[in-house]
């Protein structure tokens, strides 16, 4: 049982450390980050933080694997028992939004700081996120075969989904005039507008879940 609590513990230190550590990574930029930027704002010594690390790259690896299993738990898994793909992508976008917005950064660096990484690394996190990016278009796909997508590539739709997605860290304020859930639903509804056709539009009252 011991065992159990320090490893929740140190999963739950690491999940700060990985957060805090992308809010400034994004506000300052990968190279202009030092770990005693991080450290201080962690109220850490550096000592204390290359206990949980192995140096700046392995964290931005870290964070950036980080984003992609909430991804996975919080976006993906949930959506395979949408049965309609209407309401499966409504889903995907608004609950993507809203990891985006809570996460304050840590998917987001995703697109901006991968070339920081090793040869290696970046290929580990390329191959993740074009299983992603590969479910979207997916999903669109369906959409566009049961003729309730508009007139557009699935490519190119899926590619404006997930910069439309990323880019809300860059303005979603905590403080601002609109909460996490009003962003999310605004940004469905936007999207949804421009990808299907008008009478394929209406939020789906009630998911129908796929049984087994």
């Amino acid at each position: 049982m011991k065992a159990q609590n320090k490893s929740a513990s140190t999963d739950e230190r690491l999940a700060e450390i990985y957060r805090t550590s992308a809010q400034i990574i994004l506000r300052k930029g990968y190279d202009a980050t030092s770990v005693n930027d991080i450290a201080n704002a962690l109220g850490m010594t550096k000592a204390g933080l290359y206990h949980y690390i192995n140096g700046k790259k392995e964290l931005l690896f870290g964070i950036m694997n980080f984003g992609l299993d909430e991804l996975e738990e919080e976006v993906v898994t949930p959506a395979h028992a949408i049965a309609d793909a209407g309401a499966r992508l409504r889903f995907i976008i608004g609950s993507h939004a809203r990891l985006v917005t809570r996460g304050q950064g840590a998917i987001t660096i995703l697109v901006d700081e991968i070339t920081a990484l090793t040869p290696a690394q970046n290929r580990k996190i390329t191959h993740r996120k074009r299983e992603y990016f590969d479910r979207l278009r997916e999903v669109l796909n369906e959409i566009k075969a049961e003729g309730r997508l508009a007139d557009v590539d699935t490519t190119a739709a899926a590619f404006s989904l997930l910069g439309m997605i990323h880019w809300l860290s860059r303005w979603f304020r905590q403080d601002g005039a609109l909460t996490e859930e009003q962003v999310a639903e605004e940004i469905a509804k936007i999207a949804l507008h421009g990808l299907l056709r008008p009478e394929s539009r209406a939020p789906q009252r009630g998911l129908q879940v796929v049984k087994d």
